[in-house]
């Protein structure tokens, strides 16, 4: 078996298991944490994706750099290609419906796609991460693929609750690293 699939089971069960007022609680320690960053204040537009299944609360950061002037874009996956584009979002409500694996996204034709190399920040998912800033998705690979397409010069954060941190995780070549990660 995979020694990756028996950590993303085991915290994938603790992500689904964190009481819901204790996962708002953390995130908001993570979003000060975000809102602090020098990448997140020199940013004009970010990508974010749109939290899930137990996920670092997102939906709350995206309102709060909306009110800070950032353009704010959301992935739209592109399941027969296996990869995903990057879209404007303005309004939360109106922009988006719920997507492929159940992830909210952008309403394909209410906003407009987005180029990778005009993102001034990625803020990246992850089921784990380590300690060198590996991260081990949900396994589809929808990230790995965006995060080599996207410039090396081109901030990526990661977002994770302390118990998603673990010492090393198993990485092969065509896994990518984020540039930090943030931790409740």
């Amino acid at each position: 078996m995979d020694p990756k699939h028996g950590i993303r089971q085991e915290i994938l069960t603790l992500l689904r298991k964190q009481k819901e007022e204790d996962r708002l609680r953390k995130s908001r320690v993570i979003a000060g944490k975000l809102l602090e960053l020098p990448e997140f204040k020199g940013a004009e537009t970010i990508l974010f994706y749109a939290s899930f299944d137990g996920e670092v609360e997102t939906f709350e950061m995206i309102k709060q750099a909306k009110k800070l002037r950032k353009r704010i874009a959301l992935p739209v996956i592109l399941k027969l290609q296996k990869m995903f584009t990057a879209w404007v979002i303005e309004d939360l409500e109106r922009d988006l419906e719920v997507g492929s694996y159940g992830i909210k996204q952008p309403k394909k034709g209410s906003t407009q796609e987005i180029l990778p190399e005009q993102l001034d920040l990625v803020v990246v998912p992850g089921v784990a991460f380590d300690k060198r800033n590996h991260r081990l998705g949900r396994g589809a690979g929808y990230y790995d693929r965006f995060l080599r397409i996207l410039s090396p010069k081109t901030p990526t954060v990661g977002l994770a609750f302390d118990f998603q941190i673990v010492d090393s995780l198993p990485n092969h070549s065509h896994d990518v690293p984020v540039s930090q990660v943030l931790v409740n």
